[in-house]
């Protein structure tokens, strides 16, 4: 076994133990936060729907092509996550804004905008960062509502595989940046080229 396959198999015992101290951890009680949706104002709380968890997925919005990056690699296990719990995408831009994004990339999220406002203050900040893309999972009991926990998004994360396969390549994250379209315009376009939008 290579030092690199031990190392890696030491990060899995420290995942599970970096899981058993967010179990740990205790509840923060949090207020009931409004929200924008196309379907106009709504609460943290109506956000659950009918389910007791919710993870809030931080997103910094269209500006960002690493947040575009994680949340399409979320939007691919959606699926499974909503088995588990209520799942939302917020971010600062408007709702229109939000679903044009969503269309766009194929996002099945349920989204809502905090527009900038005292959800991105209390939630997002992260040290040196008023909007720091991540995710906080709450739970509703009792008329509360309550953070179990958050995290921050950022590249070598637990939460994005792209940075692994790109480090298995030998690849550092100076080497490569996401991009919202990977298509290129070839030299000759078989179809003459006309209204071609880059």
């Amino acid at each position: 076994m290579t030092e690199a396959e031990k190392l890696e198999f030491e990060i899995m015992e420290k995942t599970r133990q970096l899981a058993a101290l967010r179990r740990a951890e205790p509840d923060i009680e949090v207020e009931d936060y409004r929200f924008k949706t196309t379907d106009g104002e709504t609460r943290l709380s109506a956000l659950f729907g009918d389910r007791p968890r919710l993870l809030v997925i931080h997103n910094m919005g269209q500006g960002c092509r690493y947040c575009t990056l994680w949340a399409d690699g979320i939007n691919g296990v959606l699926e499974h996550l909503e088995d588990a719990m209520a799942v939302v995408l917020v971010s600062k831009d408007p709702p229109d804004v939000q679903r044009r994004m969503a269309l766009d990339r194929g996002w099945a999220f349920r989204m809502a905008s905090h527009g900038g406002g005292s959800y991105m203050t209390d939630h997002c900040a992260m040290g040196d960062y008023a909007n720091m893309p991540g995710a906080s999972v709450y739970e509703h009991r009792e008329g509360k509502i309550f953070r179990r926990g958050r995290t921050a998004f950022g590249p070598g994360d637990l939460y994005s595989p792209v940075w692994h396969f790109l480090a298995l390549a030998g690849l550092e994250e100076a080497d490569w940046t996401p991009q919202f379209q990977y298509w290129r315009r070839p030299e000759n376009l078989e179809d003459g080229g006309e209204n071609v939008r880059d």
